[in-house]
């Protein structure tokens, strides 16, 4: 702590004693600190937050709200807030406790200085991680909730289990049908994942059908007697290899990718030696193929975490909010305003079955932004088969939630809006689990 850091450790100081408090203040001052100074526990309670960045020092023995129920509180506030206490000899004891349930450390008066500066050092040190760990988690939480979309339990289980899994270095196969979004899943987990600065490959079933596939893959050595090549494979280390579509692959291909999986190396053409690679290994496949249809009984060394990616048909609730991300996608792509949805709109987003998925949904939604009449025309509600409630139902929910979010929330103007009693507004939240507070951010 110097007072030519860039950026000076924070400390708020709290101690009843004016004298202590000044020749503290002073102290931490001049080693460079920007220090905030509270003569009690209440007011120092006022003006912290969870988004303060920096140390708390506080005496135990004070008027009011002592140290340890100054302590208390704070942890209900951010139990990553650093606490140092310092006490009195009859005090230890319950500064010991304290530490026990996370203060950050406690001093004995009279303390040297530079025990409070290294207390306040240290302290500052893991609070600076803390805050950096929470900012990689909330972009992380973004990342995925902007990715995967939906308030289904589908969605959210989908979300929680790329968000494990991509901070891990394990292998990932993931299954469902076409359309589901896995090849956008496999890069996510790979853009959360420590290996979001190395390269991220994809092998498709375009390479995997090519007549040249394996120099495509695994590329040819100098000692060939050609033109050296560095494949796909290869161009993957230190980062993540995604093969989509495996089933495509020959028998031979599939074998060599099965090696290339247990024992993490490759054969150039040519090569006299084989090639060591760091990657991770992700692969997809259509839900409706079964594993054996991988072909080689090597791929269970994969070890890999299976995530399933559900159809549209199992997340019918998301379909809404969805097609309106693919509407503001589109119009921004096409440098357009986005056109409002209309009514005939909304009962074909939610009559229909969408076979094709996503990518059946996109095409709808860049139709409607284009203009293309011909794709507009919404099919029969019931041309999907599907219960009256059940249609009701979607389409009642589709309207609570833009009514939320144009009233960004409010229920008084979600009242006005709907011409609904209010009780029967929250009677409907409560069923479709819409939470207003979603919609105020």
């Amino acid at each position: 702590m110097s007072a030519a850091a860039a950026s000076p450790i924070q400390v708020a100081l709290v101690e009843d004693d004016p004298d202590l408090r000044d020749a503290t203040f002073q102290t931490l001052t001049l080693e460079g600190a920007d220090v905030v100074a509270f003569p009690d526990a209440r007011a120092a309670l006022e003006w912290l937050d969870a988004d303060f960045p920096g140390v708390v020092v506080s005496d135990v023995r004070m008027p009011g709200i002592d140290g340890i129920a100054f302590f208390a509180a704070l942890r209900e506030i951010d139990r990553d807030l650093p606490v140092i206490l310092t006490t009195g000899h009859g005090d230890i004891a319950m500064a010991v406790a304290a530490m026990k349930d996370g203060a950050a450390d406690f001093l004995t008066k009279p303390y040297a200085s530079a025990d409070l500066i290294r207390a306040v050092r240290a302290a500052s040190e893991r609070r600076a991680l803390a805050l950096e760990n929470r900012r990689l988690r909330e972009e992380a939480g973004r990342s995925v909730g902007l990715a995967i979309p939906g308030s289904s339990a589908a969605a959210q289980r989908l979300r929680s289990v790329i968000d494990g899994v991509a901070r891990s270095e394990i292998d990932v196969v993931l299954t469902g049908p076409a359309g589901t979004g896995k090849s956008h899943g496999a890069r996510l987990i790979h853009d959360l994942s420590p290996r979001r600065s190395r390269p991220f490959v994809t092998v498709d079933a375009g390479v995997l059908v090519h007549e040249d596939a394996e120099l495509l893959l695994f590329g040819r050595d100098p000692g060939a007697g050609q033109l050296s090549r560095t494949g796909l494979v290869e161009r993957a280390n230190g980062g993540t290899l995604f093969i989509d579509e495996i089933v495509a692959a020959s028998n031979v291909l599939t074998t060599r990718l099965a090696s290339l999986v247990e024992k993490r190396e490759i054969w150039p053409i040519g090569a006299a030696n084989a090639r060591q690679l760091n990657i991770r290994i992700i692969i997809a496949r259509l839900a409706e193929q079964p594993q054996g249809s991988l072909r080689d009984p090597a791929w269970h060394k994969l070890g890999a975490v299976q995530i399933a990616f559900p159809s549209l048909a199992d997340r019918r609730e998301d379909v809404p909010e969805i097609f309106r991300l693919f509407v503001a996608r589109h119009a921004r792509e096409a440098g357009l305003p986005a056109p409002a949805i209309g009514e005939a709109q909304w009962r074909h987003v939610q009559s229909h079955d969408w076979p094709g998925n996503l990518h059946e949904l996109s095409g709808y939604a860049r139709a409607f932004v284009l203009g293309l009449s011909e794709l507009e025309t919404p099919s029969s509600p019931l041309s999907g088969q599907r219960p009256l409630h059940a249609i009701v139902a979607d389409f009642e929910r589709t309207v609570l939630e833009d009514a939320l979010r144009q009233c960004r929330g409010d229920i008084a103007e979600v009242q006005a809006m709907l011409q609904t009693p209010r009780k029967t507004i929250y009677d409907k939240l409560a069923k479709y689990d819409l939470k207003p507070a979603r919609f105020r951010e």
